[in-house]
């Protein structure tokens, strides 16, 4: 189970809240050093799933692992923005896009307690890019100048496509119980 994937979902765990400290800490650069610590996560991130599926090294404890880092990470960092920047990071859009966390997590978790999966999409990983992509602009906003409008427009398109990735997944959660429902009564 110690592997190195898990070893970075665990140190991608333990900079949340060094990166909480920071953006909610007034020091000079602080914008430069919580990018800087939030890209690193967000990189740990990708290298885990890369390296776990690679090197064959998927286990159950990083199945359970990388997306409550993922969500501990994503969470963390938008609940200091409202903080942080509130006019460009409104609380109800923040409220919506954890929600949404939540209420996935939720209908897989109940999924995988009825044997059934249901996997990562494409849509969730956009999802999840547009996150960072937001969460990024949002930490470097005071640091944008004339380009400082990207930042509200990024949380809006990762509200958004959180809102529609997680319609998707309920969609396709709805299309499994049905199947699957067919099938037993098929053998009954």
């Amino acid at each position: 189970m110690v592997n190195l994937p898990n070893l970075l979902t665990i140190f991608r765990i333990l900079l949340v809240p060094i990166l909480v400290v920071v953006l909610l800490t007034k020091f000079p650069e602080k914008e430069l050093v919580g990018l800087g610590l939030f890209l690193l996560a967000a990189l740990t991130d990708f290298l885990d799933g890369f390296l776990a599926r690679r090197n064959k090294q998927v286990t159950r404890l990083g199945k359970l692992l990388d997306p409550a880092a993922d969500k501990m990470l994503t969470s963390a960092a938008f609940i200091s923005l409202v903080e942080m920047n509130p006019h460009a990071t409104p609380a109800w859009m923040v409220v919506t896009i954890i929600g949404r966390e939540f209420a996935v997590g939720a209908l897989r978790s109940f999924a995988a307690s009825e044997q059934l999966v249901i996997s990562a999409s494409a849509l969730g990983k956009i999802k999840t890019v547009t996150q960072i992509v937001a969460i990024a602009l949002l930490i470097f906003y005071n640091k944008l100048g004339e380009f400082r409008h990207l930042a509200p427009i990024s949380l809006w398109v990762a509200m958004l496509m959180s809102l529609y990735s997680g319609i998707d997944y309920f969609v396709r959660f709805r299309k499994l119980v049905w199947k699957n429902g067919e099938a037993a009564e098929g053998r009954g």
